[in-house]
């Protein structure tokens, strides 16, 4: 994409003049319309060094009201930011709905200045680029605009500008050993620039090459996409807003899978006490010393709990806890979205708690509430939820690249047991506070439910992610499966 592009395009100071009064005033009125329509924009300031990249998002944010845009200056991953998933901490700065964030660099230094310095495999390097692109069609599908600016500049004019900063005092403090370095690598970043842009370019979130020799003609350039990607982005919320109608769950998606993953499970497995007893001191003992062992190897594990009403999930992971140590395990409960998490794609609440290397987070409910409770109560369009497989199949894969350990339970009780459960909660005053009229009215859309977990169990079980159902009409049963679940991946992966 950068072969052939014509570097000597300049504007006479006249009609960037004539451009700017105009542009400046159309920029932040389609901020204002932004934040009425609720549309998130995403801008990444991406180009070689001395660019101009600064100078271009200062004369892009200047019109702009400050209240309503962040600019996040992304340098290389600190010790924390190692700990996660590369992605992790540009999620962390998705921009809420109406609001604009601004990337001075971003996620695309893993392929290019990581790339050329050989910190990464090729194989490493593949992977990045298919995270990036499923990362960015997330967003783009979520209602997010996103523009992507490559400022580019020849060798030549790179050479030129360093020296110009380095001859004064005041800016010599600009030119360091790495950017000369790099500068001397221009060729290799050339090569691995071109295999980013090419492999990165959708139609989702295209990138745009700015002739950025000359900063009138860069800037016009630069207020004019971002002009129109706005006026593009607000009128598509506008007509999602006129069309969109919250959706019952269809039952094809159910019936597309021809037999019920649940109808295959025996559910009258149990554990006689004593055998409870003694099996659960023995696997708690050994979970404790996998605890240790993955915090010393720096393994994340990420535990996902879903389940029927009353399946005892509560029980399941406080016998998962009992014994480990606080300090390297977070149980994280999952309600209804508040007010702020609505605001971002709905699996930005679930990224901000994802456990750094050689820690636990144990979900009591997670990401799959996209797939049960907001399908079956239509709090999410049919198109969303359907969306929603390929999502999360995707972020756990990122997840499992890192090189999480992921393993999702689903609790399942019969129909008889949940009702013996309900009303054994309601006879006892101390367990009256786990029963409430929402429990009463889901228990009426069984049927509804079932398929959704029928479709989500098919959709969403790969082989490094794999759901575990888990037989529990018998709690104690049920607590040994998913102990021994856990261990078993656990010595595996060690």
């Amino acid at each position: 994409m950068l072969t052939g592009i014509d570097l000597t395009r300049k504007m006479a100071k006249a009609d960037y003049k004539t451009a700017m009064e105009q542009l400046e005033v159309r920029l932040p009125a389609l901020q204002r319309k932004a934040l009425e329509a609720r549309v998130p924009v995403i801008i990444v300031f991406e180009g070689w060094d001395a660019a101009g990249k600064g100078t271009m998002m200062n004369n892009l944010i200047l019109p702009l009201d400050p209240r309503g845009f962040s600019v996040r200056s992304m340098l290389p991953p600190n010790e924390e930011e190692q700990l996660h998933p590369f992605l992790w901490r540009f999620w962390a700065h998705t921009p809420a709905r109406g609001r604009i964030t601004l990337f001075d660099r971003s996620w695309y230094r893993r392929v290019s200045n990581d790339r050329v310095d050989k910190s990464l495999t090729e194989a490493e390097v593949n992977q990045s680029m298919s995270d990036i692109c499923s990362f960015e069609r997330q967003l783009a599908q979520d209602g997010n605009v996103i523009v992507k600016f490559f400022l580019h500049i020849s060798r030549d004019e790179q050479k030129k500008r360093f020296a110009k900063l380095a001859a004064n005092p005041s800016t010599a403090w600009r030119v360091n050993k790495d950017d000369l370095k790099r500068h001397k690598q221009y060729n290799q970043y050339l090569r691995a620039t071109e295999a980013m842009l090419a492999r990165t370019d959708t139609d989702f979130a295209p990138w745009v090459i700015v002739e950025a020799h000359n900063e009138r003609f860069a800037t016009v350039k630069i207020f004019t996409t971002v002009i129109a990607a706005l006026e593009e982005g607000i009128a598509k919320a506008l007509e999602r807003k006129a069309n969109v109608k919250a959706t019952s769950p269809s039952p094809n998606g159910a019936d597309a899978l021809r037999s019920s993953v649940l109808d295959t499970i025996v559910l009258n497995k149990s554990c006689e006490r004593e055998q409870y007893r003694s099996k659960l001191k023995k696997r708690q003992k050994r979970l404790r010393e996998l605890e240790h062992q993955i915090y010393m190897r720096r393994i994340p594990v990420v535990l996902v709990h879903e389940g029927w009403d009353a399946a005892g999930k509560g029980g399941t992971i406080k016998r998962l806890t009992q014994r480990l140590d606080p300090r390297g395990y977070e149980v994280v409960p999952v309600a209804a979205p508040n007010d702020i998490e609505k605001a971002h794609h709905y699996l930005w609440r679930f990224w901000t708690q994802m456990p750094k290397a050689g820690h636990i987070a144990i979900f009591d409910r997670s990401w799959y509430g996209r797939v049960l409770v907001e399908r079956v109560e239509g709090f999410c369009t049919e198109a969303q939820w359907r969306r929603a497989y390929r999502e999360i199949n995707e972020m756990e894969q990122h997840l499992v690249n890192f090189g999480a350990i992921v393993l999702k339970f689903w609790s399942h009780i019969d129909k008889d047991e949940q009702l013996r459960r309900f009303k054994d909660r309601q006879q006892k005053p101390h367990k009256q506070w786990k029963i409430t009229d929402e429990d009463w009215r889901n228990r009426e859309k069984w049927g509804e439910y079932r398929a959704a977990v029928d479709e989500m169990i098919y959709r969403t079980s790969t082989p490094r992610a794999p759901w575990t159902i888990v037989e529990s009409n018998c709690k104690w049963y049920a607590r040994i499966k998913v102990l021994d679940t856990v261990i078993a991946a656990i010595e595996k992966r060690l």
